[in-house]
């Protein structure tokens, strides 16, 4: 059964520049990198948000069916506003992927593509801020 997302991965050919976009973003630096033998950083990670995602950056040699368009899944982070997380991504160099769309009352989705290629799905969700705030009050509890 499925119980959460754990880690989602992203790639590029330089994860030392997509470390510091990440940052830059995210507001936080990686807190885990491994490096291969030869020196070369090949994976950088950030712990982010209510349940501490995992958001890894691996380098392009290690994934398993390289593309070279955006592909994959469309992972949407919760954020608290959209336009705001949007005109941040756009300001950093992301490109629109998909532009915002109404899914239901409480719920818009959009997504761009990093500077590495990769999709990075924003939404608004209503749902997610609810189970939030439990967990919240049963820690506090």
């Amino acid at each position: 059964m499925l119980r959460g997302m754990s880690t989602v991965t992203y790639f590029a050919d330089d994860v030392e520049e997509a470390r510091a976009w990440y940052a830059s973003f995210l507001g936080v630096p990686a807190y885990f990198e491994r490096s291969t033998p030869d020196g070369v950083l090949a994976y950088a990670e950030f712990r982010i948000g209510d349940y501490s995602a995992e958001l890894g950056i691996v380098h392009r040699r290690f994934e398993v069916t390289p593309s070279e368009k955006p592909a994959g899944s469309v992972l949407y982070w919760a954020v608290d506003d959209l336009d705001a997380t949007l005109a941040r991504l756009f300001e950093l160099g992301a490109q629109v992927h998909d532009e915002p769309r109404v899914r239901g009352e409480g719920f818009v989705t959009a997504s761009v593509i990093d500077p590495f290629g990769n999709i990075l799905g924003v939404m608004t969700n209503t749902h997610y801020l609810s189970i939030a705030e439990q967990n919240r009050d049963k820690r506090r509890g």
